[in-house]
């Protein structure tokens, strides 16, 4: 593709999302009021870090599935039961990425400070069992065991996700079926648990709930495939944090993953990477190159226009809408974004 169409492609992406999040512009804002009196506490510490957080941003697309759903079958994503569990999903998001940064070591979020770095493992670590928390109190407002059994069940995949992805560090041989099971529960399930109780909030029956499920867990698929791309093609300023970090951390994602199949004499060059966790000795520029060279990047993109696509056809039973054609927009603002 000549490099004019494809900026042209890319500003088309752009215009589309900014009219994603025009669309319900005015439901984010109250998500953002929403996020900040659910953040706040008489302890000083934890109103300090709630308000860090939520200035830290963040794309807020968690929340926006959750409204779009609702809107999609009908729902008033404007009434307060829909902006407060729009809410709620970010607490459980933001309360993954605190202790995910506690795991990793990380020393930047969203080109700022993470709580870890800037506060302590042991602050962070309690901060954000206090989001998760502070969540589900908030869930049992709404007096609805449907809603409580999504977000027990998501709660237990995340935490699955975490465990299974340490289990499988600094691994050279992990295969493709590991793989997709870690980013399903780390992230597609919280996508997935976003558009259902958005569907359920909004009164949809059960076919439509559970199309809307299946959409939002391939999109989560197809989400972490691009991010895990990105920490191989990104910039730092894209990606909010270091990038190359993921292998640094000894996570083998699926750019390598045929990689190393196709080439088992790079397995040695991956070790040293994860063994010095810096690109010092084997440059990331090197790396770079054999997974261009071997196709494993164009690969790992095939696979998530695979699920992007899967994600767009579960929405082909909605009655057509703004905000059905929002959702149906996302997957390919999703596998385009920052490329």
């Amino acid at each position: 593709m000549q490099a004019t169409g494809q900026t042209a492609i890319l500003d088309d992406i752009q215009l589309s999302a900014k009219r994603i999040f025009d669309l319900i512009s005015p439901e984010l804002e109250l998500v953002e009021a929403e996020f900040e009196r659910q953040a706040r506490s008489n302890i000083q510490v934890i109103a300090y870090i709630g308000e860090y957080l939520r200035r830290s941003g963040g794309k807020r697309l968690r929340p926006a599935l959750t409204i779009l759903s609702n809107h999609s079958v009908g729902g008033e994503g404007s009434n307060y039961s829909s902006i407060r569990m729009a809410t709620v999903m970010e607490f459980l998001h933001t309360a993954t990425l605190v202790h995910d940064d506690v795991i990793d070591k990380a020393e930047t979020r969203r080109n700022r400070p993470s709580i870890n770095s800037e506060f302590g493992n042991q602050t962070a670590v309690l901060m954000g069992d206090w989001l998760y928390m502070s969540a589900f109190e908030t869930s049992l407002a709404e007096r609805s065991l449907p809603i409580l059994d999504i977000l027990t069940a998501v709660t237990r995949k995340m935490t699955e996700g975490e465990l299974l992805q340490l289990t499988l560090l600094c691994r050279r041989d992990i295969s493709e079926e590991q793989y997709f099971e870690v980013i399903a529960r780390k992230t597609a399930y919280l996508f997935s648990a976003c558009c259902e109780i958005g569907a359920l909030l909004g009164g949809a029956n059960c076919e439509t709930q559970n199309n809307l499920r299946d959409y939002g867990m391939n999109l989560g698929v197809a989400f972490q495939l691009i991010d895990d791309l990105l920490d191989f093609t990104g910039s730092d300023e894209i990606l909010g944090k270091p990038s190359g970090a993921d292998l640094l951390e000894g996570k083998v994602s699926l750019p390598l993953i045929p990689l190393l199949q196709r080439e088992p004499e790079m397995r040695s060059s991956v070790q040293t990477v994860i063994n010095e966790a810096s690109y010092e000795t084997v440059s990331r520029a090197a790396l770079l190159d054999a997974l261009e060279r071997t196709g494993s990047l164009q690969l790992a993109f095939q696979r998530a226009i695979e699920y992007a696509s899967a994600a767009a056809a579960s929405l082909d039973g909605l009655t057509d809408s703004a905000y059905a054609q929002a959702l149906s927009s996302i997957p390919e603002y999703i596998v385009e974004r920052d490329r």
